[in-house]
């Protein structure tokens, strides 16, 4: 069951005497999450995920547009006809009742010939419980449980159902990284073993890249971006999409292109074909740093950071945009953060260039290459 948002807009009137006028939190937002597909809604705090989620499940209406579960429109279904199963930020278990009787819950709030019988309802619980792991848990409490087992109640829950979409909010932001870690995994796992139709919305670029089929990526109620996260993350719209994905993010220079070349600091650093002479803002993920005695990238470092397999030399540049810099690198490339100096080629395939003032991207010819 495939869902998919047709310009999709959501204003909320404004409350009180200092907010009059309206909030649009959603705007003209058009995409699809495929059937069978794990799909990350992804943006800052703020930027409309959530209230495009709560469209999606019923519990609130478009001011304008149609949202459709394969061929049917349900922009006017009630939450509890769209078959939805829903897992909150929060849980939002039940404390006074069992993880059993919290699963069973949903099933029990059925009515007519919906309603399965009472065998019915306890061979779909267990069989929820035993999918998550947590068929030793089901006599007990909430306050019994850790995060993680909380979490996975709340998923138990939401497949008992046996939903046409499944919808997360959020699930992990209230566990510890390792946790969160485990518990991504475990939904990656559940969602392809079921092979529901799943939208994951999270904050997390790293949490939506290393799970999501593909992913949705807004900014103040605004579409910027889709697709296949490694794409997304190679081939950034905007500035904002490139700096959004990666950890660490990306580096930002103020930079101008002269003659086929980039130059930083009054230095040619990267041959860029095709580009016009122009004020740029140049882009450098992290990896694209090559340690290079003779290398046109000239850094002072500030302090090494050991993280096993990586090295990440943090250092300052007089054209960083944040005044620092930061590359990862292999823990034997023998660059000292005590050095005066260090110097860097760079990757062609990781250096990205923006306009300055709209901060689109700007495309380079295939054939560039680095300056040495």
């Amino acid at each position: 069951m495939d869902i998919r948002l047709q310009d999709i807009t959501k204003r909320f009137a404004g409350r009180g005497r200092r907010s009059q006028g309206e909030t649009v939190a959603v705007r003209e937002l058009s995409f699809q999450v495929p059937d069978g597909s794990l799909v990350g809604l992804l943006g800052p705090s703020g930027c409309g995920k959530t209230t495009t989620l709560n469209m999606i499940c019923g519990l609130e209406k478009p001011t304008t547009g149609r949202i459709f579960f394969g061929d049917e429109d349900v922009t006017d279904l009630p939450p509890e006809l769209r078959g939805v199963g829903m897992v909150f930020q929060n849980y939002a278990l039940y404390p006074h009742l069992t993880v059993l009787q919290n699963i069973l819950f949903p099933l029990e709030n059925l009515k007519g010939a919906a309603r399965p019988s009472r065998q019915e309802m306890r061979r779909r619980a267990t069989e929820a419980a035993a999918l998550v792991q947590i068929e030793e848990l089901l006599d007990r409490k909430p306050r019994e449980l850790s995060g993680g087992q909380q979490q996975r109640v709340a998923i138990a829950r939401a497949l008992v159902k046996m939903p046409r979409v499944l919808l997360l909010d959020e699930p992990l932001s209230n566990l510890d990284a390792r946790l969160r870690l485990q518990t991504r995994e475990e939904i990656c796992k559940i969602q392809k073993k079921t092979g529901i139709t799943t939208l994951f919305v999270t904050h997390d670029q790293e949490e939506a890249m290393s799970i999501s089929d593909q992913i949705v990526v807004m900014k103040e109620g605004v579409l910027m971006q889709e697709g296949k996260p490694q794409q997304v993350y190679d081939d950034p719209a905007n500035l904002f999409v490139a700096r959004f994905l990666g950890t660490p993010p990306i580096n930002v220079f103020k930079a101008r292109v002269q003659a086929g070349q980039l130059w930083l600091a009054s230095r040619p650093v990267l041959a860029v074909p095709g580009v016009a002479d122009r004020e740029v803002w140049a882009g450098v993920r992290p990896e694209g740093f090559i340690p290079d005695e003779a290398g046109p990238v000239v850094c002072t470092p500030e302090r090494a950071e050991v993280l096993g397999r990586d090295l990440s030399m943090v250092c300052s540049h007089p054209d960083a945009r944040d005044g620092a810099l930061r590359a990862i690198l292999d823990p034997a490339c023998g660059l000292r953060a005590d050095a005066e100096t260090v110097h860097f080629a760079l990757r062609a395939d990781k250096v990205l260039l923006f306009d300055t003032e709209t901060e689109q991207r700007i495309p380079v010819a295939a054939d560039k290459g680095a300056a040495r």
